[in-house]
């Protein structure tokens, strides 16, 4: 999906509603969302405890589906797909970095980057490596290939999180509170690296609460009960 200017949309959201039940309750927790992110951009959402905003990171990382409305994801819309049909452009469109890592601590960096390459099927092991120790070394990690995650500090384990998020190429980089973890030198040093990234032409995304991790970002959207403010 593109604009009139010509310009590449990666997300698109139109009307987009969740409504939670709660026993006989409904909660609307995203009251007609319209969110438009291009290619290339870097985007903070922000919105305090219950705003809405991790609903609608769920969303458009297809972690889980609107209750109404259209979303479009790198010109795909996926706004009524549900289970393996979801997962599959989940694995293929969105690279996740999460703020705990997730990273496999039985198995070296070079396979826990891998990973997403196993799901996507038909890739060999030694080509699966092979990609994973590029990207790694486009972090600065290519010393550090045979360690496994508790030989690394924070701040090396997190550019594992990001090289695994970006080792199938997604359409975007979707990113959950990924200084939370960090100190205030380790969170400089990932943003730093969210930068770069941003410079090679990568689409990121950041769901965070810190005004100073959105001030990296070049757009920032507030969620407020549900909503974006205008």
């Amino acid at each position: 999906m593109s604009k009139g200017n010509g310009a590449h949309l990666v997300i698109c959201t139109e009307g987009i509603r969740k409504v939670y039940r709660l026993g006989k309750v409904e909660v609307e927790a995203l009251r007609g969302v319209d969110l438009v992110i291009e290619d290339g951009e870097y985007v903070a959402i922000m919105g305090p405890s219950g705003s809405g905003k991790s609903t609608l990171m769920h969303i458009i990382g297809c972690l889980d589906s609107p209750s109404a409305g259209e979303y479009w994801l790198d010109g795909e819309r996926v706004s009524d797909l549900r289970g393996r049909r979801l997962a599959r452009i989940r694995n293929r469109k969105v690279g996740f970095v999460f703020q705990n890592f997730n990273l496999l601590p039985r198995v070296d960096i070079v396979e826990n980057t891998a990973l997403p390459l196993r799901y996507t099927g038909g890739i060999r092991r030694k080509e699966r490596r092979l990609r994973a120790s590029a990207v790694l070394e486009q972090l600065g990690l290519g010393d550090r290939l045979q360690h496994k995650p508790d030989e690394l500090s924070g701040g090396e384990r997190q550019r594992v999180a990001i090289a695994r998020a970006l080792v199938n190429d997604p359409a975007m980089l979707l990113a959950d509170e990924p200084t939370g973890n960090l100190d205030s030198d380790t969170s400089r040093e990932i943003l730093r690296v969210f930068r770069e990234l941003r410079g090679r032409g990568h689409t990121i995304v950041i769901v965070t609460h810190d005004p100073n991790v959105a001030a990296e970002a070049e757009r920032v959207v507030r969620l407020t009960d549900g909503a974006i403010e205008q």
